[in-house]
């Protein structure tokens, strides 16, 4: 079983990381990630009992909380408490340094030390006692033990001053950061909002005001002026006006019509009206909006992994680098200079060696690169994309080559009777009426086309063949409905026709009865769509359908796709999605239903399915909550950015990391200065993080 919790008092992605590695050893944990920025612990279990023992390890672990009840609750601190310390430390730090430049007189230096010890412990008490527990626990190698090392270092070179701005100036930074992600944070759980604290519902001629996750399908809910709506439904009044905002993206208010669908997280901006609930809570929108944004931090993409790999050997590597350059140097000058066995210049090379450590901190890199991803996420929600994960957002960005389903994505997907050709001696009634008779209850788009025509037979058995129909048993004579592939693999002649439609032929006991043509018209937006990914970078736009050839062709010169596969069966179509795969990083856009097969093999799934629909959100990698095409370029747009942004953190701070280091090595940065260029490099990097989010919010206006 699969099972997010969320947490709180998480306070460094180095905690994070040895949390996940305690939870991975509980046994009958099959899987476990530990998100610093969303506050999320993902997990799958062998049952409930394994979830208990691991919310029992999350509560041991420092000050990490496992929330209950709302699960989406943010933790609004507001920091006070921090600001406080770091003030006091402040004035503290302050008076010491005046005091120290007005007297050197023996009573006023035991007061500067006495300042320096109040600010030093205001701010670094919390810094100790972490660096005390972790190191306790075997856990070295973090931002905590670097800072103390370095605190307690340039006291005891001495530099009593130092020290204390060393560790005034971390805190500082810790906080600055705190807020910057908890920002984040924030901007991602207005998503939470969607969901409405309860629902008016209509029972025995009265009202009842209950949960959303009380209401049944079938229930009748009234919705009020200004509510949302709690689960997904079909109106029942005449008229609604609803601002959907919040779900697509989209600034322009809908207008519903009777009997037309309502997705949850609405909000009703007109009259008062009567709705009837057509899923539960959990599989309506928001409930799977909800569900998305909060995994999506489980899945990690390659610049993630890649960091916190680079992380774990890094910090080690560069603690053993400045353990030899406070000793080895120092022993290496006494030979050249003194000729002897002996230490020269160990305070300067000491300096130095804590210089380094402070400033080689991944910090920037940890918690930067994640953070991005977390506002990609957070901005492709907000536009009405749902992205499963910061893997399938780097595989967007990576895109070359888009693949589309033609019914349903490329086409409306809603079909209509385009023409009825009966053969001699058969009526259009009758041949509708055994065509809806064959296609009652098929799950097949074409089917909808004949609701609503009379069914003549009953029959005893249906099959259905992929690709090719439908063949019916009525007393033992055999009923066809299908293509021409159908009527070739049981030799039945038949009068084709020339079409630029789907053909559907019919024939019972190996008579031809005639043929019927079925079609859809485009989407709307598929040409602008298309237009807009082509300009974004993608080299190749394929359509991959099971139409004939005429009918392909024509949709694609319509749309302006010079790459079409037609006539294909479900495994033809799994094969070319394979040689596309090949050719280039591969994402497929289809209706989440029938595509299953070829989007598993894809490398990234697009589903153009209604949100709604479980099928489309478990077989896809991203969901458009719209049913629109133009997502899909803005959705590619986010992903870039958001890369390039990572990008940008990791070469940032790796070459600014690289030149203090080397600054520190040589002697030339002090050691306060190595920690304000630490944080300044940490702060830079996380505000570079919220260009992702800016981008966003500029697309929804």
């Amino acid at each position: 079983m699969k099972k997010t919790l969320k947490i709180t008092g998480l306070d460094c992605p180095v905690c994070a990381e040895a949390l996940e590695g305690d939870i991975c050893k509980i046994r009958g944990v099959k899987w476990a990630s530990v998100d610093y920025v969303s506050q999320t612990i993902c997990l799958e279990t062998e049952n409930e009992d394994v979830v208990a023992r691991v919310i029992k390890k999350a509560n041991k672990f420092e000050q990490v909380r496992v929330l209950e009840g709302d699960r989406y609750a943010l933790n609004k601190n507001s920091h006070s408490k921090e600001w406080l310390q770091i003030i006091l430390s402040a004035l503290f730090f302050i008076g010491g340094l005046l005091l120290s430049w007005l007297s050197e007189n023996r009573a006023p230096r035991i007061v500067v030390y006495c300042c320096f010890g109040v600010a030093y412990f205001a701010v670094g008490y919390p810094v100790l006692i972490s660096t005390a527990k972790n190191v306790s626990k075997g856990r070295v190698f973090d931002e905590n033990f670097l800072m103390t090392l370095a605190s307690i270092g340039a006291v005891a070179l001495g530099e009593i001053a130092e020290g204390v701005l060393v560790m005034l100036l971390y805190q500082l930074g810790e906080l600055l950061q705190s807020i910057a992600v908890g920002s984040s944070r924030r901007s991602v759980a207005e998503l939470m909002e969607l969901k409405s604290e309860s629902a008016t519902l209509l029972v025995n001629g009265g009202t009842k005001a209950v949960n959303p996750e009380e209401i049944e399908i079938g229930d009748v809910i009234l919705i009020k002026a200004g509510e949302k709506v709690p689960v997904d439904g079909v109106l029942l009044s005449e008229r609604a006006t609803l601002d959907t905002k919040s779900l697509t993206g989209e600034s322009e208010y809908k207008i519903v019509k009777s009997q037309e669908e309502i997705l949850s997280g609405s909000i009703n901006v007109g009259g008062m009206y009567e709705m009837k609930a057509t899923r539960r809570y959990e599989d309506s929108a928001v409930g799977k909006i909800l569900n998305l944004v909060e995994n999506a931090s489980a899945g990690k993409a390659t610049p993630e992994k890649f960091i916190t790999k680079f992380a774990k050997v890094y910090t080690p590597i560069v603690c053993c680098f400045a353990l030899a350059m406070a000793i080895i140097a120092p022993l290496l000058n006494g030979l050249i200079v003194e000729n002897k066995f002996c230490f020269v210049g160990f305070p300067r090379w000491l300096q130095s060696a804590l210089t380094f450590l402070v400033i080689s901190c991944p910090c920037a890199l940890i918690i930067s690169v994640p953070l991005t991803y977390f506002s990609g996420i957070g901005a492709c929600a907000k536009n009405g994309i749902l992205v499963k994960g910061a893997t399938y957002l780097d595989v967007l960005a990576r895109a070359k080559i888009v693949a589309f389903d033609k019914t349903g994505t490329l086409t409306e997907g809603d079909f209509r009777i385009q023409g009825v050709y009966p053969a001699e001696g058969v009526t259009e009634i009758e041949l509708l009426e055994t065509v809806a008779s064959v296609e009652y209850g098929s799950a097949h788009p074409i089917a909808g086309a004949f609701e609503g025509h009379n069914r003549k037979y009953i029959f005893d058995s249906i099959e259905e063949r992929a690709g090719e129909g439908v063949i019916a048993s009525l007393n033992g004579e055999k009923f066809l409905v299908g293509n021409e592939k159908l009527f070739l693999s049981e030799k039945i002649s038949m009068q084709t026709i020339d079409t630029a439609y789907t053909a559907v032929y019919v024939a019972r006991a190996g008579q031809y009865l005639g043929a019927i043509e079925v079609g859809d018209k485009l989407r709307a937006d598929a040409k602008p769509s298309l237009s807009a990914l082509k300009k974004q970078g993608i080299s190749r736009l394929v359509m991959l359908t099971g139409d004939g050839k005429n009918r392909a062709e024509k949709i694609a010169n319509e749309l302006g796709m010079y790459e079409v596969k037609s006539e294909l069966l479900p495994d033809d179509k799994l094969t070319e999605a394979e040689k596309l795969k090949g050719e280039g990083t591969l994402v497929y856009v289809g209706d989440g239903v029938n595509d299953a097969p070829v989007m598993s093999v894809a490398d990234c799934a697009v589903s153009m399915g209604k949100l709604g629909s479980a099928a489309a959100v478990e077989a896809s990698d991203v969901v458009l909550i719209s049913d629109c095409l133009s997502e899909i370029p803005k959705g590619l747009k986010i992903a870039k950015k958001t890369r390039a942004i990572v990008l940008e953190n990791i070469w940032f701070s790796i070459v600014m990391k690289v030149a203090f280091m080397v600054l520190g090595a040589c002697g030339v940065l002090q050691l306060w200065l190595a920690v304000f260029a630490d944080v300044g490099i940490m702060l830079l990097a996380v505000l570079n993080s919220f260009r992702v989010r800016f981008l966003g919010s500029k697309m929804l206006k």
